[in-house]
């Protein structure tokens, strides 16, 4: 069966709407750009990079609030202590590989440089995966030119999702994983939002997969689809980022980027201690340019109407990663080791004995 996103299978999470494409770039201004790395010579690459513009183009002059949460920090994302700091994100966001985050973090500050002048973005957020199970992490195969890919090819409407970019090498639940990416339209007295997330995978034990509350990862056991690593392993890493034209303040940045991690729970993931699960947060709804000098007059959400976002932020995020697991494909990495795919037709056969999906 075809891959496909989880709507395109008849399985709807939630009860908002989503946005246009149902992805991150439903929030306007904002462009996902990735670069995938799948070859066998001379050393074995099964990675990439993958990177979010808060306002495209103008991602360097036009700063967005931002926040930040960790639900386990066995992991890495550089610049953080700057967004917590100043509460601006200073340039776009990346994802790679555990072992060459300085190496894109590097290449975003000299793409600015050399591409865009007027001088290099701001201390670089940079988050990473492990792909060393089936990626030869330690040939360091990503280069400066593939981040300015990356970048370059940042465009709006629909991503590519599951094994693209960052997500070219991760496992999620014993199984293939990926990036994914949704979107949600909340209501509030101030006006219509947008909640966009985008999220690469590559956390969870099979065990614990959830659908819709559907305990699927049981339903199709290590018995039907074999782990993909030697054993099972809670052992690995998520990157959400979260993206709204929301005028959110800092700390409300931050208050949204912690309901990622319910919506992370709701597919079955638990925080386990050697699992880093990175969140960050941006708000467009609000301008502070590069070079101003005056007061920056800015606008905030009554807190009475943030819950609409919250509910946006856990939809999206928790159907975002199930899209990384419909739309990745069965790979084989380094060593002949094969992460294979959720099966598609299982999952709906799954779901429908559950009452869930077209076919209940």
């Amino acid at each position: 069966m075809a891959r496909a996103r989880l709507r395109d299978l008849g399985i709807e999470i939630g009860v908002l709407p989503t946005g246009e494409h149902n992805a991150i770039t439903d929030v306007p201004g904002v462009t996902v750009g990735h670069v995938t790395l799948n070859y066998d010579e001379p050393r074995v690459a099964r990675t990439g990079v993958t990177v979010v513009c808060p306002r495209g183009d103008r991602s360097q002059t036009d700063f967005p609030f931002a926040g930040y949460h960790s639900l386990n920090g066995c992991g890495e994302m550089t610049g953080i202590a700057w967004v917590e700091e100043s509460g601006l994100l200073m340039s776009p966001v990346a994802l790679t590989n555990t072992h060459q985050v300085g190496v894109v973090r590097d290449a975003i500050t000299l793409y600015a440089s050399q591409r865009i002048g007027g001088g290099a973005f701001w201390l670089p957020v940079v988050g990473e995966i492990y792909d060393g199970w089936l990626n030869d992490i330690n040939a360091h195969h990503i280069t400066c030119d593939h981040v300015f890919q990356a970048l370059d090819s940042a465009t709006g409407g629909p991503v590519p999702e599951g094994n693209v970019g960052g997500g070219t090498g991760s496992i999620c639940h014993g199984f293939k994983g990926g990036i994914g990416t949704a979107s949600r339209v909340a209501t509030t007295d101030s006006g219509k939002f947008t909640v966009g997330a985008l999220v690469q995978t590559n956390q969870g034990d099979r065990l614990y997969l959830l659908v819709d509350g559907v305990p699927v990862g049981r339903e199709i056991g290590y018995d039907l689809v074999p782990p993909a690593r030697d054993r099972p392993s809670t052992a690995s890493s998520i990157i959400v980022i979260l993206a709204t034209d929301a005028p959110l303040l800092p700390q409300q940045c931050r208050a949204l980027a912690q309901r990622a991690t319910i919506g992370l729970s709701r597919t079955g993931s638990r925080g386990h201690i050697y699992s880093g699960d990175l969140f960050l947060a941006f708000a467009t709804g609000n301008h502070y340019p590069r070079d101003t000098r005056a007061p920056a007059l800015v606008r905030m959400m009554p807190l009475a109407q943030l819950n609409p976002l919250f509910d946006a932020a856990v939809e999206a995020v928790e159907e975002a990663i199930l899209n990384s697991l419909t739309a990745a494909q069965t790979m084989t990495g380094q060593l002949g080791r094969t992460a294979h795919a959720l099966p598609l037709d299982r999952l709906q056969q799954v779901m429908a004995r559950y009452g869930r999906g077209p076919h209940s």
